[in-house]
């Protein structure tokens, strides 16, 4: 809630009924205001008033929905400039254009379909496909759209100026909720009704920031809000700057900037196509967009947007279960670590590098590291023996032999006592193992 309780009070009727579970209008307002309470639980507010508080407690940002089903994108829902203040709400959307015959959309869209990563145990991927013809022919533009629909389910981005050939686009696609690009001065008014009238979200494209913030209510005057915005920029360091801006006057409730943000990494070099889509998805672009649907380029984007949209928080986590290296058997050393991502990939890596199939135990620490897990109470004796016996290891080998990092041979002890495992108390650090296994694992 943005208001103080005052401020709040001041909406309500005042009449200390206590209907809302709260002895007095004051007392429930300053609960609202620390979000602690509901304004449904006030049976007596007036319309005006429920509006106007609704309104201050929504997030400065829009939440706008592209798309349905399991690829649907959500954009917006944002509070904060700083990541470390809180947490940025929803990752930039990479979108990749296609245009040119339909072979050629036909062709690209697959590849695109193609481009699936798996980073740190999660699997990552695009999340839109941007159609451009300009033909100028509706007609043609609506083949392209229904082309590149038929070979993905990614949610599509309409790129196209003409309202009429944006209504065609829409007959094929409108039901899977496409983003329409775009409205400017010229024709906001017939490319508002035509996405009001199938309910899909829109880009308005402003010449400048004063320019895109009149639009922006003119739109909103014609009952759409369901926007993106397009400062109208191209050049790397000018949409930097109207990024921020936007998302600097957004967060001080400056409404026509309350959406969020569309940006076009149009660069003919790849590579520096990529530098700027890369300064876009840290400075607040809801969606990128550029041409390139080349791996090597977009590995890069995935994995800085995944370091820069994780909540600071809460560290990557792997799920805490038995995870296999090569094709164990029941002779195979049995690894033990935490479930922090970047510990258990170097322990696994390490242990592949070792050449010998074996088992890995992440216990679960809430996803931090070793020495910190021991230190915060998490590495335990107790929780290691917890997992030993729940895992199900015990039916997977017919040893009763378990590796710990030597960082907290400490715990061998104990563990050996509550467990009924030969503890091995491994190297201090990953790259150790494949000698430590090779000297000291006898199954």
């Amino acid at each position: 809630m943005a208001l103080t309780g005052l401020e709040v009070f001041k909406q309500l009727p005042k009449t200390n009924c206590k209907k809302c579970g709260h002895p007095t209008c004051l007392a429930f307002a300053m609960t609202l205001a620390s979000g602690k309470a509901n304004l449904d639980q006030c049976p007596d507010i007036s319309a005006a008033a429920r509006e106007f508080l609704d309104s201050a407690s929504a997030p400065p940002v829009t939440l706008v929905k592209i798309g349905t089903g399991e690829r649907e994108v959500q954009l917006g829902n944002e509070t904060v400039l700083f990541r470390h203040d809180r947490r940025f709400e929803h990752p930039t959307g990479i979108a990749i254009l296609v245009s040119g015959t339909q072979d050629d959309i036909a062709a690209k869209v697959e590849q695109v379909d193609r481009l699936v990563f798996d980073r740190v145990g999660q699997i990552h991927n695009i999340n839109l496909v941007a159609v451009k013809n300009s033909s100028g022919d509706g007609g043609k533009f609506a083949e392209a759209v229904k082309t590149a629909s038929e070979k993905t389910d990614f949610p599509l981005i309409l790129i196209n100026e003409d309202p009429s050939a944006i209504e065609k686009a829409l007959i094929v696609e409108g039901a899977k909720k496409p983003l329409v690009c775009g409205a400017n001065a010229a024709n906001y008014e017939a490319m508002t009704a035509v996405t009001k009238k199938f309910d899909v979200p829109m880009v308005v494209k402003g010449a400048d920031l004063n320019e895109l913030a009149g639009l922006v209510e003119k739109v909103v005057a014609l009952g759409h809000k369901q926007l993106v915005l397009d400062s109208g920029a191209r050049e790397v360091n000018r949409v930097l700057a109207d990024q921020t801006q936007i998302r600097r006057q957004a967060l001080k409730r400056f409404r026509p900037f309350g959406y969020p943000t569309i940006a076009f990494a149009d660069n003919e070099d790849p590579v520096q196509a990529v530098l700027e889509a890369g300064v876009y998805i840290a400075k607040y672009a809801g969606i990128v967009v550029l041409s390139s649907a080349d791996p090597a380029d977009i590995l890069p984007l995935i994995t800085l947007r995944l370091n820069i949209y994780t909540d600071p928080q809460k560290p990557i986590a792997m799920e805490s279960r038995i995870y296999e290296i090569g094709t164990p058997g029941s002779d195979a050393p049995v690894f033990v670590t935490t479930n922090f991502s970047l510990t258990y990939f170097c322990v696994a890596g390490d242990v592949e590098a070792a050449r010998v199939p074996a088992y890995i135990l992440p216990v679960d620490t809430g996803g931090i590291s070793v020495l910190t897990g021991w230190a915060a109470g998490k590495f335990t004796p107790e929780k290691i023996t917890e997992m030993l016996q729940g895992s199900g290891i015990a039916d997977r080998v017919s040893h009763r032999k378990v590796i710990i990092p030597g960082g907290v041979a400490v715990l061998s002890g104990k563990l050996q006592e509550l467990s009924g495992w030969e503890v091995l108390v491994g190297p201090r650090e990953s790259s150790g193992i494949p000698a430590f296994i090779k000297q000291r694992w006898i199954a």
